[in-house]
């Protein structure tokens, strides 16, 4: 099983993957494998940190091919924060001249949007954008 476009519910994502490989992430509208390295990891901006940074940091759309080599063996630790904490952007990056782009929510209020639509391909920040 592969998984379609999308972006990842958390801060960060640090992901080590087998030698199978099959991740791949959206760069300048086109798709790039990432090769494994063996003891590498890949790590990952989620949505929550695009959000706190007001766009400073994009949340990376990534992808799972499926092949015919065997089972594909991955393992993910997504850092997410304080469920009940309420996040927005980080007051210190706003200003007249870079207003906020998206009101607070908390992981409750997001998981809860992005889990009932599941991958859409559409960036569950788009529930939050002001």
């Amino acid at each position: 099983m592969g998984t379609s476009k999308h972006s990842d519910p958390a801060f960060l994502t640090i992901l080590l993957q087998d030698e199978i490989g099959g991740l791949q992430v959206l760069h300048d509208d086109q798709w790039v494998n990432i090769n494994p390295i063996s003891g590498g990891l890949v790590v990952n901006i989620g949505d929550f940190l695009q959000a706190t940074s007001n766009d400073k940091l994009k949340s990376v759309q990534h992808r799972v091919l499926t092949n015919h080599v065997g089972p594909r063996v991955s393992v993910a630790c997504f850092f997410k924060g304080e469920t009940s904490k309420s996040y927005g952007p980080i007051k210190e990056l706003v200003s007249d001249e870079n207003p906020p782009l998206y009101k607070d929510f908390s992981i409750n209020e997001y998981h809860g949007k992005f889990f009932s639509q599941g991958l859409d391909e559409k960036s569950g920040l788009e529930h939050f954008k002001l």
